[in-house]
């Protein structure tokens, strides 16, 4: 039956990856000639906002609501995720997802940026993203309907049955635990958390993500420095299968950019309208900066953490066969023995479930747009934790073919949106840069920008701002 359903679910799927992984880098160079490579030049910047407190000393920093975002692409993606494109599309694959990372930037940058200007206040937080710019900036509510509908599905839901199902592969991998009894345990977890509102959310994400990621990168690290002699060759093999004439002979060229341009996706969701979501409830002095943080988070997500599983998969195995974490915990058993697939399904664990709190959140930010209701929000809830017990216990091809498909057409929405309000965020870009340009700190007035409408949380705040200093 399964097969079946996954049969079904491709036939679209196809057609829409078919043409996206085109839109995702023509729009993403657009955005990056449109900005003068706006990744490139304002790359230390990034680092300099990212530590700034919240305006006010209250609600979200930019530092938290990066953590938010990165709990959400910091999961599955890095491990199995690019372990499955291997597998599938060989060395090259990594190649494309390098490219889609880095025209993604410029994308998660206009997308974030654009998220914190059309925010709206929710008691002390902020909430927003695609379909509250949408809404307001576009003026087109159906379609913020339509896109917070399929998030909600898609982050909430599916890609939740994603991240359990992984962790219940990896511990079936490394200690054979029964996949009902972590269903169970996640089950329980995620209710916890998820019941807990935002402010828990938050707590958890800035506990988890440093710590995880920390751990895995010293751990890729060592991987790579004891391997150190096979580096240069492994990135001219990289590059040769990226663009090989045998893959071009076989056919298959296309598919390696298709399969490394999902993954990419999958994991740095830049242009796809979620980080967005996060990138709303920070407390800045300017949109721009939270799309900084943001573009910093697509970097930090795919160039250190995917491109960490990438080195310790190819100084494996250039041809690694396996189902995708499983892929992982054999090439770090073999470059750090027995204990290797032990570590890897805890640092599973903790990547996978920051994710699903994570992917929890932008569910509820988005059911808030289409209607305020305590009822609509326990019933969501609910069905989180049905999707993570299910993911635990479904078939692994069925939960990332339905992944992919919801993923491709968020991303074709989204990006037709922010393409659409690419002028606006131009004008965000170049208020920025004019005030870095004469040493201040920038501080976004709308009194300043009267052609832009229904930006009416800038205007309250512009009563509380703290005075402008003259930045460091």
């Amino acid at each position: 039956m399964e097969a079946f359903i996954s049969e079904i679910i491709n036939v679209p799927n196809d057609f829409i990856w078919k043409y996206l992984v085109y839109i995702l880098v023509g729009i993403g160079l657009f955005f990056t000639f449109r900005f003068r490579f706006i990744q490139f030049r304002y790359f230390i910047e990034m680092f300099r906002i990212v530590g700034e407190k919240p305006q006010g000393n209250k609600g979200v920093s930019s530092m938290q609501a990066f953590f938010i975002s990165a709990a959400s692409r910091v999961g599955t993606g890095n491990l199995t995720g690019v372990a499955l494109a291997i597998a599938t599309g060989g060395p090259g694959a990594v190649f494309w997802m390098w490219i889609v990372a880095i025209v993604g930037m410029a994308s998660s940058f206009v997308e974030s940026t654009l998220a914190q200007l059309y925010k709206v206040r929710s008691g002390e937080d902020f909430r927003g993203g695609p379909a509250y710019y949408m809404a307001k900036g576009l003026g087109a509510r159906w379609l913020g309907i339509l896109f917070a509908v399929l998030i909600t599905v898609s982050f909430g839901l599916i890609f939740n049955a994603v991240q359990s199902n992984t962790i219940s592969v990896a511990f079936d991998e490394a200690f054979h635990v029964n996949k009902t009894v972590i269903a169970i345990i996640l089950a329980v977890l995620t209710a916890f958390i998820i019941f807990g509102g935002l402010k828990r959310v938050v707590s958890v994400s800035q506990l988890i993500v440093p710590v995880m990621a920390g751990m895995y990168i010293l751990i890729a690290l060592y991987v790579v420095i004891v391997n150190i002699t096979a580096v240069p060759e492994l990135l001219v093999t990289i590059v040769k299968n990226a663009f090989g004439l045998e893959q071009i002979v076989g056919g298959s060229l296309g598919s390696i950019i298709i399969i490394g341009a999902q993954r990419g996706l999958f994991s740095n969701e830049a242009g796809m309208g979620s980080a967005p979501n996060a990138a709303a409830t920070a407390h800045v002095s300017h949109p721009a900066k939270q799309g900084f943080i943001q573009t910093l988070g697509v970097f930090f997500d795919t160039f250190i953490v995917c491109t960490s599983t990438a080195f310790i998969i190819l100084l494996y195995s250039v041809t690694p066969k396996g189902d995708g974490i499983q892929v992982t915990q054999a090439a770090l058993q073999h470059h750090l023995g027995g204990w290797a697939p032990t570590f890897i399904a805890i640092a599973m664990f903790l990547f996978a479930f920051s994710s699903v709190v994570g992917n929890y959140y932008y569910g509820e930010t988005n059911i808030e747009f289409i209607k305020t209701s305590k009822t609509w929000l326990n019933i969501y809830r609910v069905f989180v934790i049905v999707m993570v017990v299910y993911g635990c216990l479904a078939d692994f091809q069925i939960v990332w073919d339905m992944a992919n498909l919801f993923m491709g057409l968020l991303a074709l929405i989204n990006l037709v949106a922010i393409l659409l309000l690419s002028n606006v965020a131009y004008k965000i870009y170049k208020d920025y840069a004019a005030q870095r340009k004469k040493g201040l700190d920038p501080v976004f007035k709308a009194e300043n920008a009267p052609e832009l409408k229904h930006i009416e949380t800038w205007a309250e705040e512009e009563g509380t701002s703290p005075e402008r200093k003259t930045a460091n």
